[in-house]
């Protein structure tokens, strides 16, 4: 995948070699993407509302991984008038892209965005931490603005450490702008493998607060370990289990505890958050959810949440949210979280998707370990239709 990946030959790009296409299409694209044509991409969506999802969080394929050779590349002083033509044309393709990905969800819906995919403008900005130039400001407006008037939001996707500070600064601009309404259009993405994630996230909350918008927070265990320098992650797995469930626990309850504390002279008093929590991890999901059934029984404020993996990963878990969320509909003076479930997929044509695919194949390293409880469960349920064995 590596390899298929960063190949710049014709001959290993599977949208011009068609064996390579067909294989890769059925043995791999199929479990993670939605599609490569919006008609594609539609029936899938389809499919998973009709099993019980609550919704979809889609994105386009295109990205940007970079290499230490490519980063040391885009020295902007190097640009010419091409170039610019060049940047022009990248940036109302991604606007573009970006907007079609709209038009193909639905209200509740949420629409995951890389801004690596908009050239090579928008990674020196982001590398630079720069504001946006004037005509990706204008794109990103646009796609704001769609996504206000369709009631869908928007996941600000993280990427490589030397380019996440500028996605963070973008971020916050435009939640100041369009999180207003109690309800985040915008959210950011952070990653819990990161050693600085609870102190950006304590920036971010207390700039809530002080400027009265709602933060919107995706919390994601991180999927750039291997292009990332090593020193920036928690030592352990363990580490990185305590800070995402020690994050989404404060968030949840909207208070301050453990790894998570107000930034130096702060308040401790939490803003309005929205929240996806993204993870594959049952142990985390089960944690959040007993917090949301406690509220419940007990009257607390709850906050707007949803819960979202991957499609084709942890889908034993999806369906076990799916289920709940059936049965809680169904109950009779029920007082527990009703979860809403998201499958996240993204859609493009093979060679757009093949570094996406490729990060998908770096976090299914453990998937051998990771398949006993999925095992368990396709057992399970086998033996509950054959009349074997109790639902």
């Amino acid at each position: 995948m590596k390899f298929l990946a960063n190949s710049k030959s014709q001959l290993f790009n599977p949208d011009h070699n068609r064996i390579l296409h067909a294989i890769l299409k059925r043995a791999f694209y199929v479990q993670f993407c939605a599609g490569e044509t919006p008609a594609e991409v539609r029936r899938t969506i389809n499919s998973l509302k009709t099993m019980g999802y609550k919704g979809v969080i889609l994105g386009h394929a295109r990205e940007v991984v970079l290499s230490k050779e490519e980063e040391k590349a885009l020295d902007s002083s190097l640009d010419g008038a091409a170039q610019e033509q060049r940047n022009q044309k990248e940036i109302a393709q991604w606007r573009d892209d970006t907007l079609a990905t709209i038009k193909l969800t639905q209200q509740d819906d949420f629409v995951a965005l890389k801004f690596t995919g908009a050239g090579r403008q928008a990674l020196q900005t982001l590398k630079a931490t720069q504001p946006c130039s004037p005509l990706m400001r204008e794109a990103i407006h646009e796609v704001c603005v769609l996504a206000q008037e369709r009631g869908v939001g928007l996941l600000f996707d993280a990427e490589q450490a030397s380019l996440q500070q500028g996605i963070d600064n973008w971020a916050m601009y435009y939640m100041r702008r369009y999180n207003k309404s109690g309800k985040a259009v915008v959210y950011g993405t952070y990653q819990a493998y990161a050693k600085r994630a609870p102190k950006i996230l304590a920036q971010h909350l207390a700039l809530a607060r002080r400027e009265s918008f709602v933060l919107g927070v995706k919390l994601v265990r991180g999927a750039y370990i291997g292009s990332d320098p090593r020193e920036l992650f928690w030592d352990t797995i363990e580490d990185t289990h305590k800070c995402y469930d020690n994050l989404a626990q404060c968030i949840i309850q909207r208070k301050y505890a453990g790894l998570l504390q107000p930034s130096e002279g702060e308040s401790s008093e939490f803003p309005d958050v929205n929240f996806v929590l993204a993870s594959h991890n049952a142990d985390s999901v089960r944690t959040a959810r007993a917090i949301r059934d406690e509220q419940a029984r007990s009257g607390q404020p709850m906050i707007r949440m949803a819960y979202g993996q991957l499609q084709g990963m942890a889908d034993h878990l999806s369906c076990e949210l799916v289920k709940q969320a059936k049965e809680t509909q169904g109950a009779i003076n029920s007082s527990v979280e009703i979860p809403q479930t998201y499958k996240y997929l993204v859609w493009g044509s093979l060679s757009l998707s093949m570094k996406y695919l490729l990060r998908r194949a770096q976090e299914n390293k453990d998937a051998v370990s990771r398949t006993v409880d999925a095992r368990r469960a396709l057992g399970k349920e086998i033996a509950v239709r054959l009349g074997l064995a109790r639902p």
